[in-house]
């Protein structure tokens, strides 16, 4: 190659370098400068952030709008993944319990192994504890030492003591089960002081991804008050959220009903969360793009009367703690657990359903562990799903069906009762007393078994059971919340456990024994039947449906006869008028009419139980209440139900103490 051809192709090089400069000058002006805005707006579209606004849970207020639950304004901490330093979650929870002591609050920890050596599964957490282990991918036959190895292992924690290896463990594991991620931050507390708040924000050099949260808290203002029928909200659990995804409307660290109304009202209370688009720019909000507001839930006004539930638990109360006291061995010294339910006999409204022990919804989950393994069960919704033998309250709807099916032609038919009932040969039980001829009224008022034996003896069980049914016995009970069906007494049930059949059964099951079961939800429905003249309503929790405001009904529960067994009121007068006789016992001299039935069934080994049931006035009945006391001895339960009476009436407003119960309610 000669020189000057070289020199040639060195300028057109050198020509094509230039132009290819000018060319990217061109472009790099074009881009700062004509389309710069452009650019930099598009940029901040790429950084773009969508929040999620939360809604308002609905509240919970009872037949007068009085609050039961309400939400208040708080302070939680949360782990926010875009701003945590990756490699250090260990390092800042340790830091986060350090503070967390120092200010004596607590954090949410809900694995479920105790917090202190030897450790050990939490009794009573069995699901928890399955699901942990499903979590770890661990057989179900796993050792407790085995979960913390896993653990230690999953979270690198080798370094740590083992007490620090457990409370890391459980902030981590919970931190997965929330779905801890960039577009998801943790709750690690709910409901912080705002000292608290303070000190993290000063320290937030120190804690990367450490930030408050403004949120909202659920508030039971009478924690003690129906809880099981109230219950509770809770975190969302894997399984849970496989189902609950597909709404849509739900992620992992959201909270939803647990029991009770809350859960069974989920769709009502939960409301519709909001959206918000925003741009950040060089980490700060730059721009709101577009914004859907939050749609509160609806706010729902339920049956139950505050008060007169307040009452009622404090009568149950009151009366388990007398017989412990007073009572003779085996007659309710050892009186356990009890239950009340008072019913609108008109309506079905449920006014009171009331369980003792009972608990606190405001402080349940730090005493879930004590509650669980109280060997009285509090947690036991004793109400709704106890199942008791009734006893001798069974003895006014068989008085319905001996005079409905003329086995009792008329109030002046009798039966002599002579202690022993010597029908059958092989089997003769008896009556407490000598009652002589006696007829249905006075059969009611002395509860004279031999009478019952007799026109049982000619019913059938059959046609027992035929109007006990009638009367709510053995029937599934179409409530907002679980309720037992409890069951009547059959040659068909005594079949289905290997049982035979015997004519005794039939004796046993006229006077409220044998196999027949109800809850005392359902003897409070019998009880109302019987008072409404043998129109069953169908109870019922829920009064209205409101906006979150309250100011718009939504939805207004209708009453709604359950079943009608359209007989003679002649037949519900007669039996009326024996249950007033009966009520001399307990209500003589009493300013209103009360109609009563006491029972003592036997249950097992030495015990019996106590169970009542009443309606008030009975000449124009509006409340029925049923009362069971588990281990009672057989002790009438008429001091809990003046008490009822007493203040629903406003008979009485004043308690043992002198103190005005109006004041103690407000």
């Amino acid at each position: 190659m000669n020189r000057s051809s070289f020199k040639i192709r060195a300028w057109i090089l050198a020509l094509l370098i230039l132009l290819a400069f000018c060319m990217f000058s061109l472009r790099l002006m074009n881009m700062q400068v004509v389309d710069g805005a452009s650019y930099a707006q598009e940029a901040k579209v790429r950084n773009s952030l969508v929040q999620t606004l939360q809604a308002a849970r609905g509240e919970l207020v009872d037949r007068y709008g009085r609050p039961l639950v309400v939400n208040e304004s708080c302070f939680d901490i949360v782990f926010d993944k875009t701003a945590m330093i990756k490699g250090q979650d260990n390092e800042i929870i340790l830091k986060m319990f350090q503070l967390f002591d120092e200010a004596g609050e607590s954090w949410i920890d809900n694995l479920p192994i105790s917090q202190n050596q030897p450790f050990r599964f939490v009794e009573g957490a069995d699901s928890s504890v399955s699901r942990l282990k499903t979590f770890l991918e661990l057989q179900e036959y796993a050792t407790v030492e085995d979960v913390m190895l896993s653990l230690v292992e999953r979270y690198e924690l080798e370094e740590y003591l083992p007490l620090t290896q457990r409370l890391v463990a459980g902030v981590r594991y919970e931190m997965e089960q929330r779905g801890y991620s960039i577009n998801l931050p943790y709750t690690f507390a709910s409901n912080v002081s705002k000292q608290l708040v303070t000190t993290i924000s000063e320290r937030s050099d120190e804690l990367p991804g450490v930030r408050e949260s403004e949120s909202t808290t659920r508030s039971y203002v009478s924690g003690d008050i129906a809880p099981w029928i109230i219950g509770l909200i809770g975190p969302i659990y894997q399984e849970e959220y496989q189902q609950l995804k597909e709404t849509g409307e739900y992620q992992l660290n959201d909270q939803i009903g647990k029991f009770g109304i809350e859960r069974a009202f989920e769709s009502q209370l939960r409301g519709k969360n909001g959206q918000r688009r925003i741009e950040i720019l060089n980490g700060m909000v730059e721009n709101v793009i577009d914004e859907v507001e939050p749609m509160p839930g609806h706010t729902i006004a339920l049956t139950i009367d505050k008060n007169l539930q307040a009452v009622t638990q404090q009568a149950l109360a009151d009366h388990v703690k007398m017989l412990n006291e007073t009572a003779e061995e085996f007659k309710g010294r050892e009186a356990e657990g009890a239950a009340a339910v008072i019913i609108d006999v008109k309506t079905g409204d449920i006014l009171t359903a009331a369980n003792y022990p009972t608990f606190n919804l405001q402080t349940y989950n730090q005493d879930y562990a004590q509650l669980s393994q109280d060997p009285l069960s509090p947690l036991m919704n004793r109400a709704l799903n106890g199942a008791y033998t009734p006893g001798s309250i069974y003895k006014p709807g068989m008085a319905v069906s001996a005079l409905a099916e003329g086995v009792l032609e008329d109030r002046y038919s009798t039966v002599t009762c002579n202690h022993i009932y010597t029908y059958y040969q092989d089997y003769q039980p008896q009556c407490l007393g000598f009652h002589g001829n006696i007829n249905v009224m006075d059969a009611l008022k002395y509860s004279c078994n031999i009478f019952f034996y007799d026109v049982g003896r000619r019913l059938g069980v059959e046609a027992i059971n035929h109007y006990s049914s009638m009367l709510g016995f053995g029937q599934p009970v179409e409530l907002e919340i679980s309720a037992q069906s409890g069951q009547l007494a059959s040659p068909e049930l005594s079949a289905s456990h290997g049982s035979e059949w015997v004519p005794g059964d039939v004796l046993q099951a006229s006077i409220g024994q044998s196999e027949t079961m109800a809850t005392p939800l359902q003897l409070a429905s019998y009880a109302a039947t019987i008072a409404n003249k043998g129109v069953r309503m169908k109870p019922h929790l829920v009064k209205s449906i409101h906006s979150y405001s309250f100011e718009e009904v939504l939805q207004q529960t209708q009453p709604e006869a359950a079943c009608d067994m359209k007989l003679e009121p002649e037949i519900f007068d007669i039996v009326t008028e024996g249950m007033e006789r009966m009520a001399e016992y307990g209500f003589a001299g009493y300013p209103i009419r009360v109609a009563t039935k006491t029972g003592t069934p036997q249950t097992y080994g030495n015990f019996t139980n106590s169970t009542y049931i009443s309606f008030a006035p009975a000449d124009d009945p509006q409340i029925a209440v049923a009362v069971v006391v588990e281990k009672g001895g057989g002790e009438v339960c008429t001091p809990i139900v003046r008490k009822i009476y007493d203040f629903y009436f406003g008979l009485d407003q004043t308690d043992s103490t002198g103190t005005e119960q109006q004041l103690l309610l407000q």
